[in-house]
């Protein structure tokens, strides 16, 4: 199929630094399951699986995020795979899951899963790799899936996987095999804490974390959520939700993510779904607040992510939307270009926070023209509010090429969440899926605005 090939060929050209706000990769870039780590060097470090088709999670490569400041990402390419000219798994040539990677002795282990099943770990002497040499960890578990390896305090690391119900063993001092004599099941089960996969522990203050995927609302691990207790293995409390991924795409299905402390400042690192997919997910962070008796307070999905409210006088890509109502969704349009496309009647996108402290009074945006007539109605804060602008869409007319608009807006000052509603006619069809080169239900399609 023609948008199969495109879809993979997108990471052919991505680019190789990202900027501070969500998502932290750039387009064209589709990197899930974060797991942040900072290590020696004072850095912080995400890994993740990549994705390369709406058809299907994951892919057979990894990449590697790392940033000093939270603000400029460096994005390390293909530093481990399941196949091809960089395979260092023998055992196994199938689509690498969600990995993690933890730091002992002078050494950086990479503990992968794989769509067969098979779980494994690869050793590097970077935290970028490459990681080489995949030895297989086999415990004869069908439910093998998103490992972690957490360090206690005393040096003693625990290996934790599973779905519906966690599992957790002690690692030998080899960081290579699990002491199956230590193994403990229901660490967190689905029942008594709503956990789905992607454990994930930390300490603090005494207290473990465990973090996973939530199925606790809408029937669907969309959330991450957290239990605690005074021991590694248990018994765990659950404390409720960190983060809800729901409305970043009419298909989302996962959540997946890690909490981490850097430069005094915790976060917690989740994805969003594009592509009208449960796949194409894209790595996002938000800040997070611990409350004096240890538990977390929920935040919300946001477009400012790590920092504060964005320059509104600078340009906003459209696929930055922490919000989607309805029908549009976030796709590739370019090897290096995202928009929000299949946009209808009564669809809606949501953008948090952005500083209009400096005054704005015109807007200017790039629009791709649909087949007939359609506009966009600013509004601020919420959806439902006055509206400060109309912006009308002309209908294509023999040319696909981008049109640019410029127009006066009422005068918008201070810090607000921006939501854009559209209009136009038809009917509005929730969860039809449309291709970016063209339908004739999709009023427009929206690449940047940006705000004089």
């Amino acid at each position: 199929m023609k948008t199969k090939k495109l879809y993979v060929s997108f990471f052919l050209f991505a680019a190789l630094t990202a900027k501070a706000q969500n998502p932290i990769v750039p387009p064209g870039m589709y990197m899930a399951d974060p797991s942040a780590h900072v290590w020696k060097d004072g850095k912080i470090y995400v890994y993740g699986s990549r994705d390369e088709n709406p058809d299907y999670y994951c892919s057979s490569d990894f990449d590697v995020l790392s940033s000093s400041d939270m603000k400029h990402w460096e994005i390390t390419r293909d530093v481990f795979a399941s196949k091809g000219k960089n395979d260092q798994v023998p055992f196994s040539d199938d689509w690498l899951y969600a990995p993690d990677c933890q730091y002992k002795n002078g050494l950086y282990y990479l503990y992968f899963p794989l769509a067969d099943w098979g779980e494994g770990v690869a050793t590097s002497q970077s935290p970028k790799g490459p990681f080489t040499n995949g030895k297989q960890i086999n415990l004869g578990d069908k439910t093998m899936i998103d490992p972690c390896v957490f360090i206690d305090d005393d040096g003693q690391a625990y290996y934790i996987w599973g779905q519906f119900s966690a599992k957790m063993a002690k690692l030998k001092p080899n960081m290579t095999e699990i002491d199956p004599a230590t193994i403990h099941d229901g660490v967190v089960t689905e029942k008594e804490h709503f956990f789905h996969e992607g454990g994930y522990i930390i300490k603090r203050n005494g207290i473990y974390y465990f973090i996973y995927a939530d199925i606790s609302r809408s029937n669907r691990p969309s959330s991450l959520g957290y239990a605690t207790s005074d021991n590694p293995f248990g018994p765990y409390k659950y404390r409720g939700v960190i983060i809800d991924d729901d409305h970043c795409d009419p298909s989302n299905w996962t959540n997946h993510g890690s909490i981490v402390e850097f430069k005094g400042q915790w976060y917690i690192f989740y994805h969003r779904s594009t592509h009208n997919s449960f796949s194409m997910r894209k790595v996002c962070v938000e800040p997070i607040h611990f409350n004096p008796d240890g538990s977390i307070q929920e935040v919300e999905m946001t477009t400012q992510g790590a920092g504060g409210p964005m320059d509104a006088l600078l340009k906003m890509d459209a696929e930055r939307a922490c919000l989607l109502y309805g029908n549009t969704y976030i796709q590739a349009i370019a090897p290096d270009n995202e928009a929000l496309v299949n946009i209808r009647k009564d669809d809606k996108a949501g953008y948090k926070y952005l500083d209009f402290s400096a005054g704005v009074d015109s807007i200017v945006i790039q629009v791709i023209p649909g087949e007939k007539n359609g506009s966009i109605i600013l509004q601020l804060d919420q959806p439902w509010t006055p509206a400060v602008a109309k912006i009308d869409i002309p209908a294509k007319t023999d040319s696909d090429k981008p049109v640019i608009i410029r127009q006066k807006i009422e005068r918008i000052t201070g810090i607000h969440a921006l939501w854009l509603s559209f209009d136009g006619p038809g009917a509005n069809k929730t969860g039809t899926r449309v291709n970016y080169d063209g339908n004739e239900n999709e009023l427009f399609q929206l690449d940047w605005f940006q705000f004089k």
